[in-house]
């Protein structure tokens, strides 16, 4: 007899392991968290050590939606013996790795995950009016289950930009790469005459950081370090106390009620908001080149921001990138051993999903069409709910990837899908008005009236 789930997740990252530990021991939900990894593994190319969580511990998997949740950070901590350590510590925003042993603490032990277990197909199925989930084990065998709603939290792929495309092939491995696989090949990139890091955020921050590091104290041994960027600055992130209320439902909502073409130019506006470097390591980059220079000596290392590469190609035993500097509009060209691609990431759309692409009501751009749930448009025909997470930064703004907003964000999907208020959700969350104030009988031309609703909340 096939098996019936009020919910299947698909993917166990942060997030559908946030709403896989919420819904833990709920009344009355049957659910299922599936995972074609061997096991919970959070961005393993970039765990290095001294990297820390750019949110502070309580971004936890549960602690803003349900802060006396047995999965919380501080349980973790409890359960490992370290709370006294920890408390000695100070530390509000923890290590990497730290961050990742907890989560594959909590993957372990919430009875509703599997890994091990590639989900093949999604499809409607009207005759059991449920969702048909087909996934395969790793011995092979294939598994069928009906769910009455489904949350999609497959994460999102790496970006390579394209004048960069056609080096990243097997026979470029350990010297052309996406950041997400530093750490993999970062022995073979410290010995190497010179690296070239494309992209100006948190983790090309990162790994131009470990690159300096890897030079000796006179500065001579290790890579000759350039780093590249499209920004027209190597700029922190925003982290005032008022900037940090974009990544609430306040602003959630204002957004959620602009038009598509504002909504658009506002997501590249605020790169600020979400592609910025913290202070501290942009300080830490700049005494690492402080240090390289006593006495006079020249640094092993170039950065350039305001930086586009527009074409590349193999030249000797390395690469010859063109590029523009979009002030000057003046082009050069650079030689490199190495290049690492911190390129970000952005959400694509899963093989499985094919069977149910036709039923889906794609936005004008092939993108989720996704409401204040979280719940994705579909054709009328299917009665079940299929929900996204991380895939609507297009409607909901640059808290979509962010960690402050998991647990939030997996409440609200858990109180859709079960029907009831299962943890309650704060209507105002910030101090700023987003948007006009709301005048009696009167509403901004161009607004929804659910934004300006919102505005107000």
């Amino acid at each position: 007899m096939t098996a019936r789930y009020d919910l299947v997740g698909v993917g166990i990252g942060p997030f559908n392991l946030s709403l896989a530990a919420l819904s833990d021991g709920v009344p009355g939900l049957r659910s299922l968290f599936l995972d074609a990894r061997p096991a919970f593994s959070w961005h393993p190319g970039l765990l290095m050590e001294g990297t820390v969580l750019q949110v502070p511990f309580l971004a936890d998997l549960v602690t803003m939606a349900d802060p006396t949740s047995p999965w919380s950070y501080l349980n973790y901590i409890r359960n490992h013996d370290r709370m006294f350590p920890f408390f000695f510590s100070e530390r509000f925003h923890i290590p990497r790795r730290e961050y990742d042993h907890y989560c594959r603490w909590v993957a372990e032990r919430v009875p509703s995950c599997r890994f091990d277990a590639e989900v093949t197909a999604l499809e409607w199925d009207e005759t059991d009016g449920a969702f048909a989930v087909t996934y395969r084990s790793g011995a092979g065998t294939a598994t069928r289950v009906l769910a009455r709603q489904v949350v999609l939290g497959v994460g999102t792929v790496p970006v390579v930009p394209e004048p960069l495309r056609p080096l990243l092939t097997e026979v470029h491995a350990g010297r052309v790469l996406h950041s997400a696989d530093y750490r993999t090949h970062r022995d073979r990139l410290a010995a190497a005459d010179d690296v070239t890091v494309v992209g100006a955020g948190q983790s090309g921050a990162e790994v131009v950081l470990d690159l300096l590091r890897s030079q000796d104290g006179a500065g001579r041994g290790g890579p000759y370090v350039r780093w590249l960027a499209r920004t027209p600055a190597f700029a922190p992130m925003e982290y005032s106390k008022l900037g940090l209320e974009h990544f609430t439902p306040d602003y959630i909502g204002y957004f959620r009620g602009l038009p598509e073409d504002r909504r658009e130019r506002l997501v590249r506006e605020q790169w600020q908001l979400y592609k910025g470097v913290s202070a501290e390591t942009l300080g830490d980059i700049h005494d690492e080149l402080y240090e390289r220079t006593i006495g006079g000596a020249e640094p092993r290392a170039a950065l350039h921001p305001g930086v586009e590469v527009v074409s590349a190609s193999t030249g000797g035993d390395g690469y010859a990138l063109t590029c523009r500097h979009a002030e000057q509009e003046a082009f050069f060209q650079v030689r490199t051993s190495a290049v690492v691609m911190a390129t970000g990431y952005a959400a694509a759309r899963p093989a499985f999903l094919e069977p149910l692409a036709d039923l889906v009501d794609w936005d004008g751009r092939g993108r989720y069409q996704v409401d204040g749930s979280y719940r994705v448009a579909l054709d009328p025909r299917v009665s079940g709910s299929l929900y996204v997470q991380n895939a609507e930064m297009h409607t909901h703004g640059v808290g979509a990837p962010d960690l402050t907003l998991g647990a939030w964000r997996a409440a609200t999907i858990l109180n859709a899908v079960a029907g009831r208020t299962v943890l309650p959700v704060p209507e105002r969350a910030a101090w700023t008005t987003f948007g006009a104030p709301r005048v009696p009988g009167h509403q901004p031309r161009g607004v929804t009236a659910e934004a300006a609703e919102g505005s107000l909340r």
